[in-house]
């Protein structure tokens, strides 16, 4: 059994322990709520690395966490007295722009995939927000502007590269332990640490546009049902969303990837919903547009919040949106699915709400500890209002809510065949520490 003042030996990268230089940034994620002490952080050079850390973890008797892009709201990746694998230097993206593929390395962010493919044109459904990690994005599924084009992130998977509970690295691939192949699709962090994905590229361009129009949300009921029926025929370039802010207007647009003219037709619908407050229609870059929401997402806030798939939104359940305005705190959209998510058999991913038409998230961000209970309170309060349409959850979007949030974002069916893949390949459920699935 090593001891700790052999580890740093053990490894091509950085072993820290409390009081070490950078032990306390590396421990930070992005939930500036999470304040948790690993025993060791041991920043990964390379897959061998990473085999070695699960090893030595099992041998020591230490919780394990990993940590790509440190998103998860709950902080799964911050082991207290535990193990930390840090993949922040593995973030090589390597393109294969006449064969449109992509290898990943499994610390990349979703900027650094964007800035190594858009040179080409080239692109993959990869989230919102540049900094988020591309392992826990892909491994939940993957939702992004590409999504109703091209499917989830999960979607373009080609196979894996990953170190399993026993310290050995394996690729999964359709060809190639397909079992693991599909429960990495969408099953997300169950199975071992994935040090390389290969990703399909698309012939996106660089161009978007982003329209949004303001209204005011006392009147808002007749203009929200009217744009959210047009998700369902509006072309796959075009992703609806409405918001709403405590104390703010109801603002519904669209995201369109690709060329901006092309989108005249959907700005035409969307202006012909009403006099708006106020009316925002811009040609956008693609990789701008993937950096939009970055400083609205920066790390270190306090956060919390909820979330929903919907299929069916009734009157009563756009009331009960439109209401989210009179809260003190706290935002909610609604963004639509649908497109090229729902031409995947439910069967072939581990992600299994294929037929959502929207998710709704509602969230909050603040600095002072003492106001921890209140806003997470009335993000509670308001995703309770929405919850009778609920049919299911995002695996990326849930927070720390047990057995139960994990068969929401899996039901029944997909629950029992991600079990019992995991009883084969993670028997002892080294890796614990995620929306976790036990192994039967």
């Amino acid at each position: 059994m090593p001891t700790a003042g052999a580890l740093p030996a053990m490894f091509e990268g950085e072993v820290l322990a409390p009081g070490s230089p950078g032990y306390d940034l590396a421990r930070a994620v992005w939930n500036g709520a999470v304040d948790r002490r690993p025993a060791y952080v041991v920043r990964c050079a390379g897959a061998e690395d990473v085999r070695t850390a699960v090893r030595v973890a099992r041998e020591l008797g230490l919780p394990l966490g990993v940590r790509g892009g440190g998103h998860s709201a709950a902080g799964w990746a911050v082991p207290d007295g535990g193990l930390m694998i840090d993949l922040s230097r593995m973030r090589g993206v390597v393109v294969d722009p006449g064969g449109r593929t992509a290898q990943v390395q499994g610390g990349a962010l979703l900027g650094s995939l964007d800035a190594a493919t858009q040179p080409y044109g080239l692109a993959t459904t990869a989230g919102i927000v540049s900094h988020t990690g591309i392992g826990g994005l892909a491994l939940g599924g993957g939702v992004g502007w590409l999504a109703r084009q091209f499917g989830l992130t999960c979607d373009n998977a080609l196979g894996y590269e990953i170190v399993t509970a026993d310290g050995d690295l394996v690729r999964a691939t359709a060809d190639e332990h397909p079992d693991l192949f599909w429960a990495l699709r969408g099953g997300g962090g169950n199975f071992g640490v994935v040090t390389r994905f290969d990703l399909t590229l698309h012939d996106v361009g660089t161009q978007a546009l982003v329209a949004e129009v303001d209204l005011d949300p006392a009147s808002g009921l007749d203009p929200l049902r009217t744009w959210l029926s047009a998700s369902e025929a509006a072309p796959q370039r075009a992703t609806l969303v409405a918001e709403v802010r405590a104390g703010g207007p109801l603002t519904l647009g669209f995201v369109w990837v690709g060329p901006p003219g092309d989108a005249a037709p959907m700005v035409a619908q969307l202006d012909g919903l009403g006099t708006p407050l106020a009316r925002r229609v811009a040609p956008i870059g693609y990789v701008d547009l993937q950096r939009q929401s970055d400083v609205g997402a920066a790390h270190g806030f306090r956060r919390y919040a909820k979330s929903h798939y919907v299929t069916e939104l009734p009157d009563a359940a756009l009331d009960a949106f439109l209401a989210h305005t009179a809260a003190d705190v706290g935002a909610a959209s609604l963004t639509a699915y649908g497109g090229a998510i729902t031409d995947v058999d439910r069967d072939a991913t581990a992600f299994a709400h294929r037929d959502t038409r929207f998710e709704y998230d509602v969230g909050a961000k603040w600095e002072d500890p003492a106001d921890d209970e209140r806003h997470a309170a009335t993000c509670r309060r308001l995703a309770a209002t929405i919850e009778p349409w609920s049919v299911g959850v995002y695996v990326n979007a849930l927070g720390a809510e047990g057995a139960a949030g994990v068969h929401r974002a899996y039901g029944a069916t997909t629950y029992a065949r991600l079990q019992e893949v995991k009883g084969a390949w993670d028997p002892d459920n080294v890796f614990r520490l995620n929306q976790n699935i036990p192994p039967v």
